[in-house]
């Protein structure tokens, strides 16, 4: 029996000093804040507006399953708080009314966003109305946001693609030895990247003889239609057949960098004559390009006056080797062309003693600017 009494004052003892030491931490905020587990805690109806948290080291709280859907922050003062070992990723503020929070005097210079995941966020119902652009509100001072000071001697600024320009570039102005002509062709436009005013003209000249000059000249508009694709439609004339004309094209780039053309032009007789051309650079170096061309020409119905017949009539080649100086923009050629006539028209030039093939030796030059 005295064994016992004696483990009984032992027990009791021992439970006094565990007492004590429980409100020992209890009463020392540090160990507190340590221990403290808030995963399972409810927050919904907690008025924490008069709070002040500031010196709170909330490092170590586990909050994961905190529901804060009622809790009202308003008037919370956590400048001194530090969050940095929270776990917060399971929390849900779905329901959290913020709509009275004052940020003004926030200082999130130093917070790092880099691992911020923002893919999710939906910015549809943004307001974004009282951001400036567009027009000025009706009681601004200038319509144009310039406060009433001028542009200067160098007047509005604007985008480069509103910005009118134009070119002129010569693909070919060469002769042909064994023809005893010069040929040409030349374009020139003006406008912007959307829309341009488009002058071209081709042909040749007949340096011995009657020196007769063959040219189809057109004006027409030029529009984008696809990224690779242009259209044109306007005007033309043909001092060959002495006639005008109305013209329509597609000139683009086709797949491996072939530059291709197809215009048609419908004469004032109802003739139509539709163009085909297709033509690549074949780059050997930095500045020697070498350049196969070929080209199609057929007809609607005949026309025996001006020697043509229905269907593809002739066809027209030439390989050149240029040499591009001047930042690329002058490139003189020397190259071989071959002309030959097709179908009906073989036997109408033979009818007339004109030649159905013909091939020279061209040296010419090809310049831009």
């Amino acid at each position: 029996m005295k064994i016992h009494k004696v483990g009984l004052r032992f027990a009791g003892a021992s439970s006094l000093v565990l007492l004590a030491s429980s409100f020992a931490n209890a009463a020392d905020p540090s160990t507190a804040k340590k221990d403290m587990m808030m995963s399972g805690m409810d927050h919904s109806s907690m008025d924490m507006s008069g709070m002040d948290m500031s010196d709170i080291d909330h490092s170590d709280m586990d909050m994961s399953d905190m529901d804060h859907s009622g809790m009202d922050m308003s008037d919370m003062d956590m400048s001194d708080m530090d969050h940095s070992g929270m776990d917060m990723s399971d929390m849900d503020h779905s329901g959290m009314d913020m709509s009275d929070m004052d940020h003004s005097g926030m200082d999130m210079s130093g917070m790092d966003h880099s691992g911020m995941d923002m893919s999710g966020m939906d910015h549809g119902s943004m307001d974004m109305s009282g951001m400036q652009g567009g027009k000025a509100p009706a009681d601004a001072r200038s319509s144009d946001y310039s406060n009433g000071v001028p542009y200067g001697q160098y007047g509005k600024p604007m985008m480069m693609g509103d910005m009118p320009l134009w070119g002129v570039s010569v693909d070919d102005l060469g002769y042909q030895f064994d023809e005893d002509q010069i040929n040409y062709e030349v374009g020139a436009w003006y406008g912007v990247d959307e829309r341009r005013l488009s002058l071209r003209s081709e042909g040749s000249i007949q340096t011995e003889g009657d020196k007769e000059i063959d040219s189809l000249t057109s004006l027409s508009y030029w529009k984008p239609l696809s990224i690779f694709w242009n259209g044109e439609a306007g005007v033309a004339y043909d001092t060959e057949n002495d006639k005008p004309a109305i013209m329509a094209g597609i000139v683009g780039t086709m797949p491996y960098f072939i530059e291709t053309d197809a215009r048609a032009y419908l004469y004032s007789d109802g003739q139509v004559r539709l163009d085909l051309g297709a033509e690549y650079e074949w780059r050997l170096s930095q500045h020697w390009v070498v350049i196969p061309e070929v080209g199609l020409t057929a007809f609607s119905k005949e026309d025996s006056d001006n020697h043509i017949t229905k269907g593809f009539n002739e066809m027209d080649a030439e390989v050149r080797l240029t040499y591009e100086t001047f930042s690329r923009q002058l490139a003189p050629y020397v190259g071989v062309s071959y002309e030959t006539a097709l179908g009906s028209a073989r036997d109408q030039r033979r009818q007339h003693s004109e030649s159905v093939d013909s091939s020279s030796l061209t040296a010419g030059v090809k310049f831009w600017f």
